[in-house]
């Protein structure tokens, strides 16, 4: 079987299921996710073609037949320069709670050849059966799903972990608030001292705090999340480049277009252009 024969931009699970498994937002290229983190659980697997991933400051080539495992507060981003066919599997990092450490920490990390090839196979599997929705499928789904927790907690757990992982993931919980209050005011005029000040940190701390512990500084990270939504919005069509800039954030066009170029290499419009002739 074929993933080309299964073609869907984003699949989103059934209400009932305990993950959510879809085929990767990037799959068409000339895409690039900077560096940031999230408390689920995440696993990319390449099918075809190759993503760029950054993992803690590691950079590595992800091909076809491939998978990486992304740990709960682990920092990293993804390039996609070319088209791609990757399904991504996330996991609530709650689903592990009676395995945590007594500093509520879980951490896993690949297993021998074959447990990895088991595990690429069960997600192919998972998403192959998923996608053709037919009856009964997702108990066959949940079963294949309850087989790779087991091999998680069983093969991949690791038990003697950095102790600088452990204080990174605690830095990046206490991130979290503040970038998800960023993530829902990125449209608004942000600052660092703004976010320092509703906080409760000092403007120097919290900086720190970014460039330490997140490996990005405040503005280049306000700077991503407007971009994505901008890119989203040039993508649906509607709308002049001008109102898109102002509606996530910009204080002009100009500014959106030198940021936009800056990081794909083209100005908004002819990426809109692009776009439409593709």
């Amino acid at each position: 079987m074929d993933l080309m024969d299964y073609q869907h931009e984003v699949v989103v699970t059934d209400a009932g299921l305990p993950f959510k498994l879809f085929a990767f937002e990037g799959q068409d290229g000339n895409y690039i996710r900077d560096k940031h983190w999230h408390r689920s659980i995440e696993i990319f697997a390449v099918w075809e073609g190759s993503l760029e991933f950054v993992l803690n400051q590691k950079r590595s080539l992800l091909n076809g037949g491939e998978f990486v495992i992304v740990n709960s507060n682990e920092v990293h981003s993804i390039s996609a320069p070319n088209p791609n066919k990757t399904v991504v599997l996330q996991i609530p990092q709650d689903v592990f709670a009676d395995y945590f450490t007594d500093d509520q920490f879980i951490w896993f990390s690949h297993g021998d050849r074959e447990t990895d090839h088991r595990v690429f196979t069960l997600l192919q599997e998972m998403y192959l059966i998923y996608t053709k929705n037919q009856e009964g499928s997702k108990f066959q789904v949940l079963s294949l799903y309850y087989e790779l927790l087991h091999i998680l907690v069983t093969k991949y757990r690791k038990f003697n972990v950095n102790e600088e992982i452990l204080k990174n993931s605690k830095q990046l919980k206490k991130l979290s608030s503040i970038t998800r209050y960023m993530k829902d005011h990125y449209y608004e005029p942000l600052s660092l001292e703004d976010m320092a000040k509703r906080f409760n940190y000092s403007t120097s701390y919290l900086s720190r705090m970014f460039q330490k512990h997140a490996g990005i500084n405040f503005k280049d990270y306000l700077l991503g999340i407007r971009l994505e939504h901008a890119v989203k919005e040039l993508e649906e069509g509607g709308g002049q480049i001008v109102d898109i800039a102002l509606g996530n954030g910009f204080p002009n066009s100009k500014a959106f277009s030198n940021a936009f170029r800056e990081k794909y290499g083209i100005l908004p419009s002819q990426y809109r252009k692009n776009k439409e002739t593709n």
